[in-house]
Order: structure tokens, then sequence, then C-alpha cells
């Protein structure tokens, strides 16, 4: 069996704070460049978490489970005039 080694700490990540999260994920660039890759990546993740216990109950109800993405603000003030 090959030993697990944990990568070293670099910008946001530490490797202290791993742990189990059944039901979690997290899709990032550790250097924090943004592409559609990286939102690609996390909605095969929210796809995968379909065995969570509190979906399905209700097909038209959702259980809050999602992605977070930033938005820079210079989109939405470009939108400022249309509403």
């Amino acid at each position: 069996m090959t030993k697990f080694v944990k990568p070293v700490a670099q910008g946001l990540y530490n490797p202290a704070n791993e742990h189990d999260a059944c039901g979690v994920g997290f899709v990032a660039h550790i250097k924090g460049h943004r592409s559609h890759s990286i939102v690609r990546q996390g909605l095969e993740v929210l796809d995968n978490l379909t065995h969570r216990g509190a979906t399905g109950f209700d097909p038209l109800l959702g259980d809050g489970a999602g992605i977070l993405v930033q938005i820079p603000d210079e989109f939405f003030r470009s939108l400022e005039g249309l509403g």
C-alpha cells in the first residue's frame, strides 16, 4: 500500500485543515485564476451530490445546494441601465 503524503501549505491551503467532509465540494485554482473549467468542475461536484438526504423529497424544491462564483462588480454595473 502506498503511503499518502499531504501537500505542503501554500496560499489559502493548509494541510492541517484536511478532514472528512461528506457532502461538501470545493473547486478553485490555488493561484486565484478564473476559468470556465472551474465552474464546470463545480457543477460536476454538485451533480455528484445527488445522494444528499434532503434532495428528492419534493422535486420542485431545492435543499440550498449550489455553487458560489465571483461575479465582478463591472458586470453588474454594465446591467444598471437595463432594469
